[in-house]
């Protein structure tokens, strides 16, 4: 199913170091595998709740790791689960923390579901691509939609580089380690969501043009309007959604009318 299985203990103990785990923590991992990195995690912490798609290798971990009662391996999608609930389920109710070597095809999907699930995770650690940790924590003139999408609810930072030899079956590019720390409240209260990504995902839906014409295409604005509320924002109406702040998308959403 696309998984690439983590062999090497130095990138084993690179996503074990940035997921700063603690006894008492509760942790999804999403996408053991055969379990190597879940053997780990049930040594360190005090409940593992390990969700995987294919039946296969949900019966291959347990037997593997029969004898760890702080243990549950679930099967299911980490992209339909609700995962607040699950981990409760099986850990209790409290904070948790989310340690995974993700699956490659469904990365920028399960970061979405993480963060935007409430109770949001309080952080994530994840193995993913090198040029998907580059592109999380990008900042201007080079941000993109996964960028601000991660950076609106978490603090993301991209440590060690892990080579493509360091998983079986190899994989064709190098992967990084990607850990975040969750913000404990909204960074723009005064903004709903879906108002913010409403507007930051038209910016970014015709991202080679000026962000005064993706915006008025893409909201039915008229282009008069959409400028005024630019340059009330103190953005420049023939700048690139890519060169934009967080913070200057909150200005837009301030100025800019509902359409």
């Amino acid at each position: 199913m696309g998984q690439n299985f983590l062999v090497s203990g130095d990138a084993l103990h690179a996503v074990l170091d940035a997921a700063d785990l603690h006894p008492g923590d509760r942790v999804l991992e999403v996408g053991p595998g055969v379990g190597t990195l879940t053997a780990a995690l049930v040594q360190l912490v005090g409940c593992v709740v390990a969700l995987e798609l294919d039946p296969q290798l949900v019966e291959i971990v347990r037997a593997e790791l029969a004898g760890a009662p702080n243990l549950a391996v679930v099967q299911g999608d980490a992209l339909t689960v609700d995962h607040p609930p699950l981990v409760a389920e099986h850990c209790g109710e409290g904070p948790y923390k989310v340690v995974a070597n993700l699956p490659y095809y469904i990365t920028s999907h399960v970061l979405r579901r993480l963060l935007e699930t409430e109770p949001r995770p309080t952080s994530i650690a994840v193995m993913v691509q090198a040029e998907v940790a580059e592109r999380v924590v990008a900042e201007p003139p080079n941000m993109s939609l996964l960028a601000v999408s991660v950076q609106y609810y978490a603090e993301p930072r991209a440590s060690a580089r892990v080579p493509a030899e360091a998983f079986v079956p190899r994989p064709e590019v190098d992967s990084a380690v990607l850990s975040m720390t969750v913000h404990p409240a909204p960074l723009f209260p005064e903004h709903t969501a879906q108002r913010y990504f409403s507007i930051v995902s038209a910016g970014f839906g015709q991202k080679r043009k000026t962000l005064s014409n993706s915006l008025s295409s893409n909201l039915k604005l008229p282009k008069a309007t959409v400028v005024e509320a630019l340059l009330a924002a103190h953005v420049d109406p023939r700048a690139r959604a890519q060169t934009l702040t967080l913070d200057e998308w909150a200005e837009v959403c301030r100025t800019l009318p509902e359409s």
